[in-house]
């Protein structure tokens, strides 16, 4: 696994995004891109693990990740 950060590449460590994609999935796989077979017509519905409520205003990342809500600038 290689990543392109500055972590990664100028200490050839293991870096938190290559943790992260480790975590993502059990096959340590992650479709950063997924092909137009993987989405739904429901792209506006809330995703089921929606925590917007309780973050002041903030949106969770399933929100994010939905395309439903932008991370604040």
């Amino acid at each position: 696994m290689a990543c392109t950060c500055p972590h990664h590449i100028h200490r050839n460590a293991s870096c938190k995004h290559m943790a992260a994609v480790e975590n993502a999935t059990d096959d340590g796989t992650l479709t950063a891109f997924p092909s137009e077979d993987d989405e739904t017509d429901e792209d506006d519905a809330e995703p089921a693990e929606c925590d917007c409520d309780g973050l002041n205003g903030f949106p969770c990342w399933p929100c994010v990740r939905a395309g439903r809500k932008e991370l604040p600038a």
